[in-house]
């Protein structure tokens, strides 16, 4: 049968996931099977795809997105690692949905906010004591390439208007909207998608307070644009942004990233 191992396919007569650790990779203590990490044994089949790692050693470039491959399936990282995604916003929403991305290896972010960290920000949004007073695009390339050193950011510190949103994320494939101002919104998901018809927006609406949780959900309302968020929930006096919804609505804003890349 065929498998790969660590990235390399190869013909094997060995059984069993222990079987093939113990003869070459004895002192490796991560074993990842087709995209989920085991600690017992497991018969081994023709496709099969194993990564042996070592715990507590920085990988390079080449080993870190063999690690993601492992544990996302080879396919999807190919589809996030030759991606552009586009984050209009750094805020709740923006600064989140870029933290996920990240994560999950998207190869190329284009990330524009006009604003600074301050100290209200630290309630939902994922910066840190010592962002404060740094530019929300420096912070966040900070933060970014703390997670994963090797994807692409381009960073626009700017205020993103109709006559520039098409430049500033004409390369992605995908953009996600993440203001607050209803009318900013509205105005960028016409510009992205009147000025570059192939672009998909992800948007979000309504994520305050402290209501259910399941009430946030993702919708496609047309060909090329998705809301997440209740649609209801508008942060107003009484009415605070809070970190839990900000990072449910991020996680749906990310997924539905991830969903339309593989689809």
């Amino acid at each position: 049968m065929f498998i790969t191992v660590n990235g390399s396919e190869q013909k094997t007569d060995v059984k069993t996931v222990v079987q093939l650790h113990d003869l070459s990779f004895s002192d490796y203590d991560v074993t990842i099977l087709n995209g989920y990490q085991i600690s017992e044994d497991s018969e081994l089949k023709d496709g099969d795809r194993i990564y042996f790692g070592k715990k507590n050693i920085f990988p390079d470039s080449k080993e870190l997105d063999m690690l993601m491959s492992a544990r996302h399936t080879p396919f999807i990282q190919d589809r996030m690692r030759n991606a552009t995604v586009g984050i209009a916003g750094l805020g709740g929403l923006g600064s989140n949905v870029a933290a996920m991305l990240s994560r999950m290896g998207v190869g190329h972010l284009i990330i524009a906010d006009f604003d600074t960290v301050e100290p209200t920000n630290l309630n939902r949004q994922n910066y840190y004591i010592n962002s404060i007073g740094k530019r929300k695009t420096d912070a966040t390339e900070d933060i970014l390439h703390n997670i994963n050193p090797f994807i692409t950011i381009t960073k626009h510190f700017i205020r993103i208007t109709a006559d520039n949103a098409a430049d500033i994320f004409r390369e992605c494939s995908i953009v996600c909207e993440a203001f607050d101002s209803p009318s900013e919104k509205a105005m960028l998901v016409n510009a992205i998608l009147e000025k570059c018809p192939d672009t998909v927006v992800v948007a979000g609406s309504g994520m305050a307070g402290t209501d259910d949780s399941n009430l946030i959900r993702t919708e496609k309302k047309f060909k090329n644009l998705y809301i997440c968020g209740d649609n209801t929930n508008g942060a107003k006096p009484g009415m605070g942004l809070m970190a839990p919804r900000v990072n449910i609505c991020a996680g749906h804003m990310a997924n539905a990233v991830v969903r339309i890349l593989i689809d």
